[in-house]
């Protein structure tokens, strides 16, 4: 009965162990390679160097969709296909906590270039706009047209409100 006891404690600590390593903290977004519109996740560590040995499905949401992914070898591409430039927000959460990321997607000539869109420009921007608006009462008209500007151009590119604030909220949380 010890024996037993003594096994079944190495069994889940060595597969407590596995599943720990298996575990996607951090993740780069790219263009998949058969170029057919569509973006491939890549699983890395925090130095951003891919790791192979994830395998399996992981559930990710991908602008407010759930979708569950098969990881290949660290990769797994998006079922979804791009039909023009876009910002896309992909958030997974696993044990540690939440992983996310927003990308700006530009589409040109069939080829999507992934941009990641860091969380404190998303905030800084119209802030900086806003202050030089109250710093030169002349600039308030352009500025309401900037803030329109940015407003509609975040829109129309599928950066709605409750995204634009869920990004913002875990961005915060990253940071402290």
């Amino acid at each position: 009965m010890r024996l037993f006891s003594i096994l079944f404690l190495l069994t889940l600590a060595t597969s407590t162990s596995f599943a720990q390593q298996s575990n996607i903290n951090n993740f780069l977004v790219k263009e998949s390679l058969l170029k057919n519109s569509k973006l491939a996740i890549i699983a890395t560590d925090s130095l951003d160097n891919p790791m192979e040995k994830i395998n399996g499905v992981y559930t990710f949401s991908v602008s407010g969709f759930t979708q569950s992914l098969k990881f290949n070898d660290g990769v797994a591409i998006l079922p979804m296909q791009l039909e023009g430039s876009s910002f896309v927000y992909i958030k997974h959460i696993n044990d540690i906590g939440t992983h996310s990321k927003l990308i700006y997607v530009r589409k040109k000539d069939g080829n999507l270039t992934p941009y990641p869109i860091n969380t404190l420009w998303l905030v800084l921007f119209p802030l900086i706009v806003i202050v030089l608006a109250f710093t030169f009462r002349k600039l308030i008209i352009v500025a309401l047209i900037v803030l329109l500007i940015y407003i509609y151009f975040n829109h129309s590119n599928g950066l709605d409100l409750s995204m634009f604030i869920e990004t913002i909220i875990d961005g915060l949380k990253r940071m402290f």
